[in-house]
């Protein structure tokens, strides 16, 4: 499918929201309104991308009801859903104008629908290493460098040659982060975790040093940034990653903040 097609599908997928923005979840206008989405999005960006989970991330129910809830609770929630889901499909159309069709690029995207795929289930991982079988210690994920350590047992079940790259040299007793290069790739994985001081602002702050460097680096063409978000400290997170992989360098730049809720 090329550029043009996949616009095409999903402008129309985008104007159809107002054929349900008056029903609610059980209508089956938006069933398969819904579906029709979710197809379209698995056709041009592959059913293992960042763009199918975007999408499926979204919800349209009330996450919390309390027995003194009003009515227009549900209403309420299935139209943030929606608006929502406009802005998500806005950004994939800006996403194929600005790089083109997400199947044209020499086998790129598979790997980086993979790395997606990790970061996407990195918190099902952590909380896995929880609950361990017979009571045995838990392996919490409590800071950066526990992130780091999980990150790279990840990629390495996928990439023979991971290779850990030290960003910011010792001092003072304060260890370097660690990123990770996957040299045949050309990928640089960067990984961070947020804390009351790391919110959006400093998220964007940090990631204009990092693509300076990465932009110098010989073996780096793609640089993603996970951004590990246990506690949903960033509000937003689909509209923060677009704003900051928006940038018009040429280094290809994906953020992933996960898990989104």
């Amino acid at each position: 499918m090329d550029a043009q097609q996949a616009i095409a599908k999903l402008e129309r997928q985008k104007l159809a929201i107002k054929d349900v923005v008056n029903k609610d979840t059980s209508a089956p206008e938006f069933t398969k309104w819904r579906r029709d989405t979710e197809i379209a999005i698995e056709r041009i960006f592959g059913p293992q991308s960042r763009n199918v989970a975007d999408f499926e991330a979204i919800g349209y129910s009330p996450q919390v009801l309390t027995t003194s809830s009003p009515d227009s609770v549900w209403s309420d929630s299935f139209h943030r859903g929606l608006a929502k889901a406009d802005a998500v499909l806005a950004s994939m159309i800006d996403e194929i104008r600005e790089y083109g069709d997400a199947e044209s690029d020499a086998g790129t995207p598979d790997v980086l629908s993979l790395i997606e795929r990790i970061c996407l289930g990195f918190n099902r991982a952590a909380r896995q290493l929880q609950a361990r079988h017979a009571d045995r210690t838990a392996m919490a994920i409590d800071d950066e460098y526990d992130v780091q350590d999980l990150m790279h047992a990840l990629l390495l079940v996928h990439f023979d040659d991971v290779r850990r790259e030290e960003t910011t040299p010792s001092s003072a007793g304060a260890g370097a982060r660690v990123d990770f290069l996957l040299k045949k790739e050309q990928i640089v994985v960067e990984v961070k975790k947020t804390r009351p001081s790391l919110k959006a602002k400093e998220l964007g702050e940090q990631l204009i040093v990092d693509r300076a460097r990465y932009e110098k680096h010989p073996d780096c063409k793609t640089l993603v940034c996970f951004v590990y978000d246990p506690e949903c400290r960033i509000g937003n997170p689909v509209g923060i990653e677009r704003d900051l992989e928006d940038h018009g360098g040429p280094l290809k730049v994906r953020v992933i903040i996960a898990p989104k809720n």
